[in-house]
């Protein structure tokens, strides 16, 4: 399935507050287009539960998928996991799993990840990546040829 509209949250502190330039978002929102996939203009937000809520919250009332990269590890400040799970109607434990995995291939600190996947009440699927370039392109590996079926899936196609 192409033409689905996908919003991109990244969570930093520091590229919030311009000290640093954010390369996942622009990596996400490349692949996503190259992909057939319709991007909504990538949102960076402070690390923090409240900060992910409010703009995955935002990026849901116009987008089928909401991606957010950032914010997954175990440093203090890292609460996207915090901030999404609240907004989850569905968990999708498996899709985040598979993540972890791939991700472990190439980095054994993949593991470390607490990110999350799901689905909304509204039927947004919402999926939490790492904040590396790398680490966003190894999750839209496994992602993308899922995404066409999850939404899919949401809209109540067949199985």
């Amino acid at each position: 399935m192409r033409g689905i509209t996908v919003a991109v949250v990244v969570a930093s502190d520091r590229c919030a507050r311009g000290e640093a330039e954010d390369r996942s978002g622009p990596r996400a929102a490349g692949l996503l287009r190259a992909a057939g996939h319709d991007v909504r203009e990538v949102v960076v937000v402070p690390d923090g539960a409240a900060s992910v809520r409010d703009a995955v919250v935002a990026a849901a009332r116009t987008a089928d998928v909401v991606l957010t990269s950032g914010g997954t590890g175990v440093a203090p400040r890292d609460e996207t996991p915090e901030g999404t799970r609240p907004l989850l109607a569905r968990e999708l434990p498996g899709l985040a799993e598979a993540l972890r995995r791939h991700g472990e291939a190439h980095v054994a600190t993949a593991v470390l990840s607490r990110g999350l996947a799901g689905v909304t009440a509204d039927g947004v699927l919402v999926v939490n990546l790492p904040g590396s370039t790398r680490g966003v392109e190894q999750g839209l590996e496994v992602l993308l040829p899922l995404l066409g079926h999850v939404v899919d899936q949401v809209r109540g196609g067949d199985h």
